[in-house]
This record gives C-alpha cells, sequence and structure tokens, in this order.
C-alpha cells in the first residue's frame, strides 16, 4: 500500500511540474514520472516476495525475476540520457517569452 501511495505521489508531483513553464520544471517532472514508472515495473516483478535472483546461492523456485529489473535498468539509462539532453536544449536554448520588436 504504501508503494501505491508513493507511486501515486511521484507521478501527480511530476505531472503537475511537467504543467509549469519553464523546462527545467519539465525536465524534473518527466524524471519524476520516470521514477515512479521504474517504481511500478519493480513492485510488478514481485522483488519482496522473492530472495535475490542469483541462482547459486537460493534455490530456482525463491529466485526473483530478473527481467523486470533489468527492464528497470534500461529505463534509467534511457531516462538519464533524455533528461541530459532536454537540459542541455534549455541550457542553450533562448527565452521562450521574448518577441523581437524588430
Amino acid at each position: 500500500m504504501t508503494l501505491a501511495v508513493t507511486v501515486a505521489i511521484m507521478v501527480a508531483g511530476g505531472v503537475y511540474l511537467m504543467l509549469q513553464r519553464g523546462m527545467v520544471r519539465i525536465v524534473l517532472g518527466l524524471l519524476l514520472v520516470g521514477h515512479a514508472a521504474n517504481l511500478m515495473l519493480m513492485s510488478a516483478g514481485g522483488v519482496f516476495r522473492r530472495d535475490q535472483p542469483l541462482l547459486g546461492t537460493n534455490p530456482p523456485d525463491w529466485a526473483g525475476d530478473p527481467l523486470p529489473q533489468a527492464f528497470v535498468l534500461t529505463a534509467i539509462v534511457i531516462a538519464f540520457s533524455i533528461a541530459i539532453y532536454m537540459l542541455t536544449l534549455a541550457a542553450s536554448g533562448s527565452d521562450d517569452d521574448t518577441e523581437d520588436a524588430s
């Protein structure tokens, strides 16, 4: 129940930040929503019900499913690269609110 509430709060905060005007706030909102999705993927894998996904140390029926963990690791790398790209665009871009008078 606590994980579901955490995911809901993170999604609500991320959507609120993405609806703001500033590019940095949009990037932070995107990161919050991405982390909430990663938490939801990890909870869907059932890691809390099982042991580590190492077959040498545990019986095979106790081992956790490594596929959601691999998905989350890939999603973290992709979210980090998108955040760096968007922050670079925010830093190098001009202000959106200005208009040329000429």
